[in-house]
């Protein structure tokens, strides 16, 4: 079997599949985490020392908990047969690097579950929390970018990236795509909060929106660590916003942009708006399941379209590049 760069329909399907996956395994994780379900069975890699425990079927929390642990190793298997269809056919090193890289990063990703589950009982006084939970948080951070490199891949295995497609691809400034890796950072980091307002149970630390006090102040009353990174993850809402928007605009002011582009900048645009919605409603419904789980599975997509979009700007820099 020869290794190229050219097309390969099979490969970039199967990319896209495992790019499309990794939403159902980000969806499971937010509705275990939205109902409290992380603990649901105490061991691991089993649970209850069972492949196929009792209960999971009929109760919701081990439903949620054991859809997602069995979502999680078909999201490994996949990921590892992707690793091996990159390394027997594609002739771009870097390619097949970073097929490898996101087999070290699914496989870290489940064993880093695993901890969260095995040290939950451990308590850290410092910051009076579990173990467990911070396990959690950092399980929750490297979701964020394992997404982003199964999309790398989907995204370069596709056919408008190797083939050029006038609707996708052109000459993007320098400023375009600057824009574009500020938005990627700063998603990531508003994610990062996100899993730690998340997982030290900060999601109602300020109890009314838009506004921080029943009385209308802009600023909390009191202040503490829940309260203040729960007014962390508002105001990177708010610089996220508006570097969104400065992208959205500049795509469309520059006339070499690609039709598709521009139309994913507006799509953007929208997910940031539904998002906001989201996390306005999670406030005003008392942390609803489905608006909290929605929020999640938003932060995640917007995060990937934004990631895709500067990924396209960056296209005849990389391309023809094959070391």
């Amino acid at each position: 079997m020869s290794r190229t760069a050219h097309y390969k329909f099979g490969l970039a399907a199967f990319a896209t599949l495992g790019s499309g996956w990794v939403f159902v395994l980000v969806a499971l994780g937010a509705f275990t985490t939205s109902i409290g379900a992380g603990m649901a069975f105490p061991d691991w890699p089993l649970s209850d020392g069972s492949i196929n425990p009792l209960g999971w079927l009929t109760e919701i929390d081990k439903f949620a908990e054991h859809s997602h642990r069995l979502s999680a190793s078909l999201m490994s298997s996949i990921t590892i047969i992707l690793a091996v269809w990159l390394w027997l056919t594609e002739e771009r090193s870097w390619l097949r690097r970073l097929g490898y890289f996101a087999v070290g990063l699914v496989l870290t990703q489940a064993a880093v579950g695993g901890l969260r589950v095995l040290f939950d009982h451990q308590h850290i006084d410092l910051v009076n929390t579990s173990l467990g939970r911070l396990f959690a948080m950092l399980h929750a951070v490297l979701a964020q970018a394992f997404v982003c490199t199964l999309f790398a891949i989907a995204i370069v295995s596709s056919r408008p990236w190797i083939e050029g497609s006038s609707g996708w691809t052109g000459v993007s400034s320098q400023r375009l795509r600057q824009l574009g890796v500020v938005c990627v950072a700063l998603l990531f980091v508003q994610l990062s909060i996100a899993a730690v307002v998340r997982h030290s149970f900060s999601g109602l630390a300020i109890p009314t929106f838009p506004l921080s006090t029943p009385e209308g102040n802009l600023l909390p009353a009191l202040w503490d660590f829940r309260v203040s990174i729960h007014f962390a993850h508002r105001v990177m809402a708010g610089v996220v916003t508006l570097a969104i928007i400065a992208l959205v605009r500049q795509l469309w002011r520059e006339p070499s942009t690609p039709t598709a582009l521009r139309w994913l900048g507006i799509g953007l645009l929208g997910l940031i708006s539904l998002q906001i919605y989201l996390g306005a409603q999670i406030i005003w419904t008392g942390r609803s399941v489905s608006m909290t789980t929605g929020h999640v599975i938003i932060g995640a997509l917007t995060l990937a379209v934004t990631f895709l979009l500067t990924c396209f700007t960056y296209h005849g820099s990389i391309k023809t590049n094959p070391a």
